[in-house]
C-alpha cells in the first residue's frame, strides 16, 4: 500500500505544534504571564529567540502556549462532537424515515443556521467569554457534523447482506449499529474528525480574535492576533508568527485528513489504481 504524500507532511507539521503544545505544560523558555515593559518590541536573540511583544513577552513562549489552548479546545470541541453526533447519527439511520429520524435530522439543520461564531455570541451573553465557552459553542456546532457523517456511512451499510444477516441472528438495532455498523465506518469519522480539528482551530482564534475565546493572560494565537493588529507596521512579527502558526497548523491537519482519506477508503484507493 503506497503511504500518501500528504499524509507525511501533513502528520509532520501537525506533529511540529503537538509538540510544542506538549512541550509548553513542563517547560517554556520565559513566563507568559510575566511583563517587563524594559524588554518590550525586541528583536530575535539568544535570550528571546523570536524576540518580544509590546509587553515583553517572549513570543517563542506564547506560541507554545497559545498552541496548547488551540489544540485543547479544538480537541475537546471535537470529543463532543463525535460523542454526542455518531449516537445521534447511528440512532437515526437504523430508524431510517421514521419520525425519530425526522426530528434528528431536523434538529441539526437547526444547529447548522447557528454558525458557532452566533452560538458563541449567545453564550456569552449569558455566561461570560471563556475557553470553556468556546469549547462548548465549537462542540455544538461540530454534532450536526458527525452525525451527518454517521448517518450518512450507516445508511450505506443497512441493505448489505452481512447486516441483513446479523438482523435474522436476532441482533437488535443497537448491537448491530455497535458491532457492524461503528467499526465499518470509522474510517470516515476519522478523517472528518482531523477536518473538524482543524476548523476548530481556526474557530478558537477566531473567537480569541474577536474576545470571546481564552482570556488574558492566557495565551491565544487568536488574541495574539488581535493584540497585534495596532502594530501592524512597526511590528509586522506580531502578527505574521502567530498567523503563520494558525495557517500551517491548519493545513497541516488538512493534508492529514486528505492523506487519510487516500489511505483508509478502498473507493478512492481503487480510482489511483
Amino acid at each position: 500500500m503506497r503511504w500518501p504524500v500528504q499524509l507525511t507532511l501533513g502528520a509532520t507539521l501537525s506533529a511540529v505544534f503537538l509538540l510544542a503544545a506538549g512541550l509548553s505544560f513542563v517547560w517554556v523558555p520565559h513566563d507568559v504571564t510575566a511583563i517587563s515593559i524594559a524588554d518590550k518590541l525586541k528583536p530575535s536573540s539568544a535570550t528571546f529567540f523570536l524576540g518580544t511583544d509590546h509587553f515583553g513577552r517572549d513570543i517563542l513562549s506564547m506560541l507554545m502556549v497559545g498552541a496548547r489552548t488551540s489544540i485543547a479546545v479544538a480537541l475537546i470541541a471535537v470529543g463532543i462532537g463525535i460523542a454526542i453526533g455518531v449516537p445521534l447519527g447511528l440512532t437515526a439511520a437504523a430508524r431510517k424515515d421514521s419520525l425519530l429520524d425526522e426530528v434528528i435530522m431536523r434538529g441539526n439543520d437547526l444547529i447548522f443556521a447557528f454558525p458557532s461564531l452566533v452560538i458563541a455570541i449567545l453564550i456569552t451573553a449569558v455566561f461570560g467569554p471563556s475557553a470553556v465557552n468556546a469549547i462548548i459553542a465549537i462542540g455544538i456546532f461540530n454534532i450536526p457534523v458527525f452525525a451527518r457523517v454517521a448517518r450518512g456511512g450507516a445508511l450505506s451499510l443497512w441493505t448489505l447482506d452481512y447486516i441483513l444477516a446479523a438482523r435474522v441472528a436476532g441482533k437488535n438495532a443497537l448491537r448491530i449499529s455497535v458491532e457492524h455498523i461503528l467499526p465499518n465506518i470509522l474510517n470516515l469519522l476519522i478523517v472528518q474528525g482531523t477536518i473538524q480539528f482543524s476548523l476548530g482551530i481556526l474557530a478558537e482564534a477566531g473567537l480569541s480574535y474577536v474576545g470571546l475565546g481564552a482570556q488574558p493572560p492566557t495565551p491565544s494565537w487568536g488574541r495574539m492576533l488581535a493584540d497585534a493588529q495596532t502594530m501592524i507596521y512597526t511590528a509586522p512579527r506580531l502578527a505574521i508568527l502567530p498567523g503563520l502558526a494558525i495557517v500551517f497548523t491548519v493545513l497541516g491537519l488538512n493534508l492529514m485528513g486528505d492523506g487519510l482519506r487516500d489511505l483508509l477508503d478502498p473507493r478512492v484507493r481503487r480510482a489511483r489504481g
